[in-house]
């Protein structure tokens, strides 16, 4: 096997993502494996495990499958190199912009929840000071 070109389990390693969540992609056809070894193993290279990070990172933001393989096409769209008529581009920045629009909205809401968990814990462990050293 060439340098270039890793199995699953590496690719899990690397991206923190179970081999059954990377399946999963594959199955929906969200990332699929660049090539095959002769025993039949998935193969990944460096833009796959790219595009396994770009899942990794909509998901926790509540990105659904629809949203993460739109993006993914708007990308691989601007990022093929292949002429795109003018009209046709901004329509695909657009879409991109929209998703870190929206990415930054729902970090602002992450935020809020970790400052009020951050003072959920804090109000727990004052009382149990005051409890304890009572």
């Amino acid at each position: 096997m060439s340098g270039e070109h890793m199995q699953i389990g590496e690719v899990a390693t690397r991206t923190e993502l179970s081999l059954r969540t990377i399946r999963h992609y594959e199955e929906t056809g969200l990332v699929i494996p660049s090539a095959r070894s002769q025993g039949g193993f998935r193969l990944y290279t460096e833009a796959d495990v790219a595009r396994l990070m770009v899942i990794r990172r909509m998901k926790p933001l509540g990105f659904t499958l629809d949203q993460m393989r739109d993006l993914l096409d708007a990308t691989d769209r601007l990022d093929s190199g292949e002429e795109l008529a003018a009209g046709e581009r901004e329509a695909l920045l657009e879409r991109v912009r929209a998703y870190e629009q929206s990415a930054s909205e729902q970090m602002e809401k992450l935020r809020t929840q970790l400052a009020r968990a951050e003072e959920f814990a804090a109000n727990l462990r004052e009382r149990l000071d005051r409890v304890t050293t009572a």
